[in-house]
């Protein structure tokens, strides 16, 4: 790959402002230099913020997002900026997480892609939101997520 590759990408090596609404966020991508590969790519942020539809209040969770690319892959800074604009969006958890796959699917069009929403307790419950794009590459190494469940103090 060349220089020339990258000269499309809008947000890469350039200062960028955080997207105040996810829909508003651009997602770029770049050629998958292994396409004849099957590897798990897995991007973690453990610091993600939305808020509550209904109270305002900011919720709080822990993403892990696995995938197994196809043409493209999700190029990191403007990942961050997606995942970022969630910060004053309302919307609840199911939602949130849900919506991020369906976005880098609808990017990427990946082979395989799954998403671990680990959400802090909201009223005192934790509520945790899993989905998968269907099963896996066969011969895949898929490791744990490697958040646990919400313990509390115990």
């Amino acid at each position: 790959m060349t220089n020339s590759t990258y000269e499309t990408l809008g947000q890469l090596g350039q200062a960028s402002e955080l997207p105040q609404d996810p829909d508003e966020a651009v997602l770029d991508t770049v050629p998958n230099p292994h396409r004849d590969v099957d590897y798990l790519v897995r991007f973690t942020a453990p610091e993600f913020t939305s808020i509550c539809p209904v109270t305002g209040q900011p919720d709080f969770a822990h993403l892990v997002i696995d995938y197994v690319a196809e043409e493209l892959l999700v190029e990191s800074k403007s990942l961050k900026l997606y995942l970022g604009s969630f910060r004053n969006h309302g919307a609840f958890h199911e939602d949130c997480t849900v919506a991020i796959a369906k976005r880098l699917i609808d990017a990427m069009k990946p082979r395989w892609l799954r998403i671990g929403g680990y959400w802090y307790p909201r009223g005192g419950i934790p509520i945790d939101v899993f989905w998968q794009s269907g099963p896996p590459p066969k011969g895949l190494w898929l490791p744990d997520q490697g958040v646990p469940s919400y313990r509390g103090r115990g």
